[in-house]
């Protein structure tokens, strides 16, 4: 069992967890992910790991509540225990060499964004992060990128706090006037993790992407995370969840996480949390 050690509430539908997982918090690195249950009955949900702590073995988790599980994650508190915590899964991003890098996240994906920041930073790359969110009142993790970053910029599509625009012209900006990166993390939706991909293919940047295609087991023997990357199939949970940005198949990505929108729907509208219709 793992005790859920803090919890804080970053916006009306995001969530940040430290959980006791202290094998996880000694060997966990960026990019990799955790798979957890809530109980023996719940589904296997991968979410990737945030932050860690050694010293207290502790991993943080930042997560949306969208289906049943992260809802029901979402109303537990400090002092519960989750059934299942397994990790660290997946390849760790590869963060070693790079002088200069520009990390971006969109929305929650923020909270992936975060530990290639803090990792690029403490290895002494010069570091700029894009946060883009749709409004000011789902702004996250603000005060923690102004802390693993040389610049932070962030943008919101209405305007509403800091600048107005999709993190795309951002990028564009900066890159127009003349910062050289050898590094992309582009980390969130998918069509906005594609147009990061154009914008910096024409300048043969390199830029990674992490993918987030339907996932079951987490070892490679389900199947079910398959992506197309140049023309090659590749399993998130073992293959990534990193590729290269300028390989993968978008298109084919956002029409597979499409195939059970139905039957989340349904559930949505039939599942019970403490008595109360979702």
């Amino acid at each position: 069992m793992f005790q859920i050690v803090k919890k804080e509430q970053l916006n009306s539908a995001v969530t940040r967890m430290e959980v006791e997982a202290p094998f996880i918090a000694k060997k966990a690195k960026a990019g990799q992910f955790i798979i957890f249950r809530i109980d023996s009955h719940g589904e296997r949900v991968p979410l990737t790991i945030a932050d860690t702590d050694a010293q207290r073995g502790t991993v943080t988790i930042i997560f949306q509540a969208v289906g049943r599980s992260t809802k029901m994650l979402a109303q537990m508190n400090e002092g519960d225990f989750l059934a299942d915590f397994v990790g660290p899964l997946g390849k760790a991003t590869e963060l070693e060499g790079y002088k200069r890098a520009c990390v971006i996240g969109g929305g929650v994906g923020n909270a992936i964004a975060y530990p290639s920041a803090k990792a690029l930073y403490n290895m002494g790359c010069e570091v700029d992060v894009i946060a883009g969110f749709r409004s000011k009142d789902i702004v996250i993790l603000e005060d923690d990128f102004k802390k693993v970053c040389n610049h932070l910029y962030i943008t919101t599509d209405d305007g509403t706090y800091g600048e107005k625009g999709f993190v795309t012209n951002k990028l564009q900006e900066l890159i127009d006037a003349g910062n050289q990166y050898d590094l992309v993390i582009a980390i969130g939706p998918i069509p906005m993790m594609k147009f990061v991909s154009k914008v910096t293919e024409p300048y043969g940047i390199k830029t990674l992407v992490s993918l987030n295609p339907i996932m079951i087991d987490g070892t490679g023997m389900c199947g079910g995370c398959r992506v197309s990357v140049g023309g090659e199939i590749k399993f998130a949970c073992v293959d990534g969840p990193d590729f290269d940005g300028h390989l993968v198949d978008y298109d084919e990505l956002m029409k597979r996480n499409t195939f059970y929108k139905e039957q989340e729907r349904h559930d949505a509208e039939h599942c019970r949390l403490l008595n109360q219709t979702v």
